[in-house]
């Protein structure tokens, strides 16, 4: 397909999904046969109906020693008949583990067409879209080497250094060098600095993920003077070290200009920061991240910071595992994503109640209905489980639309991490310990992630009991300690994603718990009762995200605590 394509690409790929999906399926079955790990199902056929009967649906865990074997320098074609040229890891935002993918060209590929169809659905929906430039927040990793020597990074980091990010139309402010720099701090500055002095050119300001464009706003309230600074007098900062980044800035930065200077002070000086970004970035008609899953919570606040006057566009929807679909109508607060069938070869699990276990193809999913992911891609991945749970909003031609619902097993979550249920349950059970052994006891607790700080943090509610006087209001002064060890505790308990972005990134506050008085979660059940809930099926959640129920919890708080350090890596 050519980076020169229209929006006619489109209509023939979603009008002929059953056909491509079809020839998908046998060009990875006609080179991937006679790998070692599809040899055990098909004995070297590459019969369509056989796959689907003979290979098993499987998790990351499953393949995972194949994959190791491969990273670990054993030939390509234990898993894949195209060459392997890199693994792509995860963010272990779901799993809480760090996970590698194995990638190839047609890999990289895919996504260069992705991102180019992007472009097309984005510049239908808003005039200006493909003369103006594109703020893109983004930032590359250093990149490693596996055992066996190959490249080892994020998909984006991966992406970007590849010949297929650099043959794309060059439209962001930042020159690529910038976002070449592996310094998070230095390639964010240097990135806003850009994005600043050619504000009047800028038709969208964005990130991959909504908590990411969250924390880049945080960065320029510490630091808007200083760029102001910079732009006046037309030089950046000494403490830019990296000689690329400055170099780049130079091209951009060319002379001081003071009256830009002028403005940037007056609007980032104004006691209030609503609308920020539509100030600064005047000419901007969209905000573009993933705004769904865990990532909708960031809605409001950048609504705020935007005077709800940009749209907010959560245009594509994917993974390590694969490139799914994108948001065909980008205007619309109800997020869909037509899935593409050229990306990667789709089936579909259900896991609603009749038919659950029923495995469909792309074309056969059924509307209202709720799946899970399976993919068979290019590189190595047969009948996968990616954990994301869809709904079936519609159809685009043929293929079919759908609604992200939720991660398996994800419980709470405030950036790019992700924490289970379990997961919170074992740090609680490590934290009571502590309670019963200052005669405290715990009556009730249940937490949500509060993105109204920055950066967004765990807050626990507690309901607590003393063994030594009925009042709890009594102890609470005598226990201070006592409660700080248990947000620490906790914290500890928690998952290495979280712990990197909490102590390393700072991208995660400290944890907070909130004592509450005695009879709180009898109110809370009161509250969902009289909403329809059976006293008999009643469960505390664990994870509240109701903002009337938090109001419950918000009026009856006693005390508030907070881990006094970070957590360990």
């Amino acid at each position: 397909m050519s980076l020169d394509c229209d929006l006619t690409v489109l209509e023939e790929l979603t009008s002929n999904a059953k056909q491509i999906q079809d020839d998908v399926l046998t060009k990875i079955l006609k080179a991937n046969a006679n790998t070692e790990y599809l040899q055990r199902f098909l004995q070297g056929s590459a019969d369509k109906e056989l796959f689907k009967k003979n290979v098993p649906v499987v998790s990351y865990e499953d393949v995972k020693p194949y994959i190791d074997r491969v990273a670990n320098g054993e030939p390509s074609d234990v898993i894949s008949g195209e060459p392997i040229t890199a693994f792509l890891v995860s963010s272990g935002t779901s799993s809480g583990n760090q996970k590698i993918f194995p990638a190839n060209n047609i890999f990289f590929k895919n996504i260069q067409i992705f991102y180019t169809l992007g472009s097309l659905v984005m510049s239908k929906c808003f005039d200006g879209y493909k003369q103006g430039k594109v703020i893109r927040f983004t930032f590359t990793h250093p990149i490693s080497t596996t055992p066996g020597g190959l490249p080892l990074a994020p998909t984006v980091t991966s992406f970007t250094k590849s010949e297929y990010f650099r043959s794309l139309p060059k439209n962001s402010p930042s020159p690529y060098q910038i976002i070449m720099c592996t310094d998070a701090k230095q390639s964010m500055y240097c990135q806003l600095l850009c994005g600043l002095v050619q504000r009047d050119e800028v038709a969208s300001v964005g990130a991959v993920f909504a908590a990411v464009l969250v924390q880049v706003i945080h960065f320029l309230e510490n630091y808007w003077k200083e760029l102001a600074s910079n732009i006046r007098f037309g030089h950046v900062s000494e403490w830019i070290t990296d000689l690329s980044c400055r170099d780049s800035v130079s091209t951009v930065l060319v002379e001081p200009n003071p009256e830009l200077a002028d403005l940037i002070e007056n609007v980032c000086g104004k006691k209030s920061w609503q609308g920020i970004v539509s100030l600064l970035w005047p000419k901007a008609k969209c905000i573009e991240a993933i705004f769904t899953g865990s990532m909708a919570q960031y809605i409001p606040t950048l609504e705020f910071y935007t005077n709800n006057e940009l749209s907010l566009v959560s245009l594509r929807y994917a993974s390590s595992e694969a490139f799914f679909g994108l948001n065909l109508e980008p205007l619309s607060k109800n997020v869909s994503y037509t899935f593409l069938p050229n990306m990667s070869y789709f089936e579909f699990l259900d896991v609603d109640g009749g038919a659950e276990g029923e495995i469909v193809d792309l074309v056969n999913v059924k509307l209202g209905r709720y799946y899970e992911i399976l993919v068979t891609n290019f590189s190595g991945l047969h009948r996968c489980r990616v954990g994301d749970v869809l709904e079936v909003t519609g159809f685009y031609n043929m293929a079919p639309q759908l609604r992200f619902v939720r991660r398996k097993n994800a419980a709470l979550s405030v950036h790019l991490e992700s924490t289970t249920e379990e997961e919170l349950l074992k740090a609680l059970a490590r934290a009571t310990l502590v309670l019963e052994s200052s005669d405290l006891v715990l009556m009730g607790f249940t937490c949500y992630g509060d993105i109204s700080t920055v950066p967004g943090h765990y807050v626990f509610y507690l309901e607590l009991k003393s063994k030594v006087d009925n009042n709890i209001t009594n102890v609470l002064s005598l226990v201070n300690k006592v409660l700080v060890e248990c947000c620490c505790v906790i914290e500890e308990s928690l998952n290495r994603i979280y712990r990197h972005f909490r102590s390393k990134e700072g991208s995660i506050g400290a944890l907070e718990i909130r004592v509450v008085q005695e009879g709180t979660f009898g109110s809370l059940m009161d509250f969902f009762v009289s909403r329809g809930c059976s006293i008999t099926q009643y469960k505390t959640p664990i994870c509240l995200n109701s903002a009337e129920a938090l109001k419950v919890l918000g009026d009856k708080v006693l005390a508030r605590f907070f881990n006094d350090k970070s957590p360990t890596i």
